[in-house]
């Protein structure tokens, strides 16, 4: 089960596409995140979803928010995928320990050894405001997401 709205998001430090460390905390007390788990960099659905993200990019990353997106590939391979899609905010790396992020946020699919579609939305003190999860194959709704960022805009 998905982390629910309320909890305090799991404290997480991975590398990105350029092999920088990102933390969670980094934007505490500054700004919202929308963090997206997906299972695999080049694949068909998670390519249209961070796609999806890429073209609204200033609907997820502004002065208010911040947008994160978690696989278990490596660096390396999210480095050539972010340059073949133009994807300029960060893929993270959960690849080691394998999938320890997706587990703290409850959204790991053991049998398959990858996250599964996990979406949240955390505000600037580290609290869960909107959490859904879609297994393999079924895409999300970007609706959702833009609702809850707006709500804690205003």
């Amino acid at each position: 089960m998905p982390l629910e709205v309320g909890q305090t998001a799991p404290a997480f430090t991975l590398k990105d596409q350029n092999n920088q460390e990102v933390s969670l905390s980094d934007f505490k007390g500054e700004k919202n995140v929308l963090l997206v788990f997906y299972p695999f960099a080049f694949t068909g659905v998670c390519e249209g979803e961070l796609c999806g993200i890429r073209d609204n990019l200033s609907n997820y990353d502004n002065d208010d928010t911040a947008v994160l997106t978690v696989s278990i590939d490596s660096p390396f391979a999210h480095k050539v995928w972010a340059e073949r899609e133009d994807f300029t905010f960060p893929l993270l790396s959960d690849f080691w320990p394998h999938g320890e992020v997706a587990q703290a946020f409850g959204v790991f699919n053991d049998e398959k050894g990858m996250a599964n579609r996990g979406t949240f939305v955390i505000d600037k003190e580290g609290v869960v405001r909107f959490s859904e999860m879609n297994m393999p194959g079924d895409a999300r709704d970007q609706s959702g997401w833009q609702k809850a960022l707006e709500e804690l805009s205003s």
